[in-house]
């Protein structure tokens, strides 16, 4: 389990051994409270957060549902790159 303020999140996926609490802290905002998920990505050494929900989650839309991340990672991340996905908790 991570926790970062008051909210906790478990590490379901660690592609690469890429997850740094430290950096992904630095990034995370109350932007990201309402998701379900947050994947983590890295495109020129840079880490990028994007959220996502479970599909049942009346917010979710084709492009932010948890069953579409594989689409996600393939269509807009760099090919092979490290990733990680947090899910709330």
């Amino acid at each position: 389990m991570i926790t970062i303020g008051d909210k906790n999140f478990e590490l379901i996926e660690n592609y690469r051994e890429c997850f740094q609490k430290e950096e992904f802290e630095s990034l995370f905002t109350e932007y990201f409270y309402e998701y379900d998920y947050i994947i983590g990505d890295y495109a020129y050494n840079k880490l990028r957060l994007k959220g996502f929900y479970e599909d049942t989650n009346k917010k979710a839309k084709d492009l932010n549902k948890i069953s579409n991340k594989d689409k996600y990672l393939e269509e807009n991340c760099a090919y092979n790159c490290k990733y990680f996905i947090l899910k709330k908790i």
